[in-house]
């Protein structure tokens, strides 16, 4: 491991001299590669140059407890050589996952696909609190939100939603979040007052660009028709929904959000895009069973994942066991102790592989 953080640190002051060439700007595809692998480093840099100095600290306190006399000087080496050994059993495991291989995908943007599932209009509700729920998490990041497609059914329900989140590090957050979510509650169309499970699925897939996928539209049917509720003026009146049927693998995407065809069509050969990009990372993943294995749930839709009980205010997640006694913060947005948690034991199985491994 430290020679492997030997080469990292090596390699990060080779990009610092080459940073400081006047000359480099006039490379700006050079430039920027620099500039991202930097900051790729940086962090793993600034961890390992605390434990080098911790390292130093401890050399020093042993060295002052050799030969200083003063007892009370003594006493201090001491505790400084106890912090720091601590520290440093710290810093271990801080680096150890630090080094972990990176998922190539973790700053990329996502788009997501929420759809009622069982449920009937109860589960269109239950979408429609989930897209809520997604939004709020994100403005608490500071991302954006930007709508794709929408279909309502009449009375506040979603039977489908396709929104983008743009932001650094949005991947990296909610791939965990695609599955089977599954509500428990009395459904405001029961006058019985029995509690019923509906479900939803949603779907996290990163946005590629043309480098991931390149799309032949000769694959592509396009068909334009009116769009249906709300939309403004132009709703019902003119064809600016466009339906994109991917021939080769049968995929549809309808667009009708924009106002304009030519911006329906972009968003759904947008989406046409990642839904390819995400079965080519699912092939991947297949060829790869054992390290699929390691991962907690990412990018399976039919797994189950998720029940938000009402009637007793929890959320459980069954992947890693979790139950936490905040249903209503968590439908708010504040997902952070949940989504902490899975990255926290996706880590933990990848770390426990890897020694296996070595």
């Amino acid at each position: 491991m430290f020679d492997r953080l030997e080469d990292i640190l090596i390699r990060y002051k080779e990009i610092e001299e080459e940073l400081l060439n006047p000359g480099i700007v006039n490379d700006q595809k050079k430039y920027r590669d620099l500039m991202r692998e930097q900051s790729n480093l940086s962090e793993i840099v600034e961890k390992y140059l605390e434990y080098k100095e911790n390292k130093k600290t401890i050399e020093d306190s042993l060295e002052m407890l050799n030969e200083e006399s003063d007892e009370e000087i003594r006493e201090l080496a001491r505790e400084e050589l106890n912090e720091c050994k601590k520290r440093i059993a710290v810093i271990e495991e801080e680096l150890k996952i630090l080094l972990l291989p990176k998922d190539p995908n973790d700053d990329k943007n996502v788009i997501v696909e929420i759809r009622a599932g069982a449920g009937g209009d109860e589960a269109a509700l239950f979408a429609a609190e989930l897209y809520r729920m997604y939004v709020m998490y994100a403005e608490r990041n500071h991302w954006k939100i930007d709508m794709m497609n929408l279909n309502e059914n009449g009375i506040g329900g979603f039977k489908e939603v396709i929104f983008m989140i743009n932001g650094k590090g949005a991947y990296s957050k909610l791939k965990y979040e695609s599955g089977v979510h599954r509500v428990q509650r009395v459904p405001v169309t029961e006058s019985g007052g029995r509690i019923h499970t509906s479900t939803a699925t949603v779907a996290i897939m990163p946005e590629a660009d043309e480098v991931d996928i390149d799309i032949d539209l000769n694959d592509c049917k396009f068909d334009v028709f009116r769009s249906s509720g709300n939309g403004g003026q132009s709703v019902n009146t003119t064809d600016s929904a466009v339906r994109l049927t991917h021939i080769p693998t049968g995929i549809v995407i309808s667009c009708q959000d924009e106002k304009s065809q030519l911006k329906n069509k972009e968003k759904a050969i947008k989406i046409l895009r990642s839904r390819l990009y995400e079965l080519e990372m699912q092939k991947a993943q297949s060829a790869e069973a054992e390290a699929r294995k390691s991962q907690i749930g990412t990018g399976d839709r039919s797994e189950k994942i998720r029940t938000y009980n009402f009637p007793q205010g929890r959320v459980t997640d069954h992947r890693i066991k979790m139950t936490v006694h905040r249903l209503e913060e968590v439908l708010n947005g504040d997902l952070d102790e949940i989504i902490d948690s899975l990255i926290a034991a996706d880590q933990a199985a990848k770390l426990s592989k890897m020694q296996e491994e070595s």
